[in-house]
């Protein structure tokens, strides 16, 4: 095949990550913010492109950094599902830091603008690695750069919850991070590989060896764990609700909606690239996981009902949310494995989109984010009212949301299970429901007509683009609810050259 210039942007937008970083070190904050858009744009335009030309091949390609091969050289693989990926990520940056920017200029420090932007490039050049990348180690290193990126971002709010949120976020991501390596280093110890299609070829042959079987299955566990821990799945996620509840807004929607996707999407690659998917679902890990599962979608919902803190109850919610996605994944099957890869999509929209919209709905309610005090909020602030109800009914799974195709997927692909598909199909059930009291009751809260003059609507610093942002979390989300077939034939694809 005839080398394109377009094969080069995947390592080209990770490097322009860095790089900018590196030059916003030494700007104003606003010259740094403007660096900033410039990048996510150009990265979504880049990456849209790379997308384009692998749908119209019909085929992944390897990417050799500098030409060099293993293992003097380092890899990309660039396929449908990572360039879709890839694309989608920065689409979602780019609206959330959009939707939150009023805020960073209240609640961060006008010395520290700087730093932030230069965490959030960090943290796009690790998601985009994370991604893309072909090699085990090289991972590694861009989880720990994400790692320390996201707790920064917490961090710069600098109040005493934000501190405690990211000790408490450091520790639980450093022991994920560390099970990680250890499996790495283990995983490189039976096979003397660290790019992924290699260690394939050499767990293949060790699946069949009956002395090889036990440190293989250790090996596994042990990576599966951490990456666990990383993406706050029940039992593992009590750092979440202070970590998304009380850092700004942009760090809120970038967490939440796409941080844990970067891990997520990093065990699929592992499961598919690195293992194998039949040597996996061996292991019986996956059993594991489709139990903590279904149990983080009930305890993730019930936990939301008991909060009164609007933000802590979203944060509540994306511990359910991230039930669902492994839930696909404890499946075990292909359906299963297309519906968790939706629903991060379906996750990363819509979550993004509530915290920002219920920023809007705090800001015009005495900056409160108890339910009492937003009662009528969506009356002061129609924009964030309209974007919170979108979000609820898409969490909720009302037909045209992206929600409602999640769940359907789910279903559809629980019922094709033997000996899953009860439990499946009533934890889907039951946490419906809950999804429904909690965002309903909240809706119903912001849109009770509220007949006293203590809050007034206000107007708000960049209201156009504030709007702008909800407006496009409104689209994705409407987008991926009445056009999902493409969708999910782009993620069957990318599976299909994963294999």
């Amino acid at each position: 095949m005839h080398f394109q210039l377009v094969q080069n942007f995947p390592f080209f937008t990770i490097l322009l990550c860095l790089i900018s970083a590196v030059i916003c070190s030494v700007l104003s904050g606003k010259a740094a913010r403007f660096v900033n858009t410039a990048l996510l744009i150009t990265v979504t335009v880049m990456n849209a492109l790379v997308f384009m030309y692998v749908n119209m091949t019909g085929e992944s390609y390897v990417y050799m950094m500098g030409h060099f091969p293993a293992p003097w050289g380092n890899e990309i693989r660039v396929g449908v599902l990572e360039a879709f990926m890839a694309t989608f990520f920065a689409i979602i940056m780019l609206l959330s830091m959009f939707g939150g920017h009023h805020k960073l200029l209240e609640e961060v420090d006008e010395e520290k603008h700087r730093l932030y932007y230069i965490l959030v490039n960090l943290l796009l050049s690790s998601l985009l690695a994370l991604v893309y990348t072909n090699d085990l180690f090289t991972a590694y290193v861009f989880v720990e750069i994400n790692t320390i990126s996201a707790a920064g971002l917490i961090m710069i709010r600098q109040i005493g919850r934000t501190i405690e949120a990211a000790v408490r976020y450091m520790i639980m991501s450093l022991l994920g991070s560390g099970l990680l390596l250890m499996g790495i280093c283990m995983l490189y110890d039976l096979t003397g590989h660290l790019l992924m299609s290699n260690i394939k070829e050499q767990v293949a042959i060790l699946a069949t060896d009956p002395n090889s079987q036990v440190p293989l299955m250790i090996t596994i566990t042990i990576m599966s764990v951490g990456l666990c821990i990383k993406c706050a799945l029940f039992p593992f996620h009590a750092w979440l609700p202070d970590a998304y509840g009380y850092s700004t807004v942009s760090s809120a929607a970038m967490l939440s909606s796409l941080v844990s996707k970067g891990y997520i999407f990093l065990l699929i690659k592992i499961i598919y690239r690195v293992i194998g998917f039949d040597v996996y679902e061996r292991s019986h890990i996956m059993n594991i996981l489709f139990i903590f599962a279904l149990c983080g979608m009930i305890f993730g919902s019930v936990s939301a009902i008991r909060e009164s803190d609007i933000r802590r109850m979203i944060a509540f919610s994306s511990v359910a949310q991230i039930g669902y996605i492994f839930m696909g994944i404890g499946m075990g099957t292909k359906a299963g494995m297309v519906a968790a890869i939706f629903h991060i999509l379906t996750h990363a929209a819509t979550k993004s989109l509530l915290f920002i919209a219920a920023i809007g709905l705090t800001d015009v309610s005495g900056y409160s984010r108890k339910f009492y005090d937003i009662t009528g909020a969506g009356y002061r602030n129609k924009v964030a009212g309209v974007g919170f109800l979108v979000g609820s009914l898409s969490m909720v799974g009302v037909p045209l949301f992206s929600g409602f195709i999640s769940k359907y997927l789910f279903a559809t692909g629980a019922i094709k299970l033997t000996g899953k598909m009860m439990p499946a199909l009533i934890c889907l059930a039951v946490s419906t429901i809950l999804n429904a009291i909690y965002f309903m009751k909240t809706v119903i809260r912001i849109y009770t007509p509220d007949n006293s003059l203590h809050y007034q609507s206000v107007k708000t610093k960049d209201e156009m683009l504030y709007a702008f942002t909800m407006v496009g979390f409104i689209a994705i989300n409407l987008l991926l609810g009445i056009n999902s077939h493409p969708v999910v034939l782009f993620i069957e694809q990318g599976l299909e050259m994963f294999s």
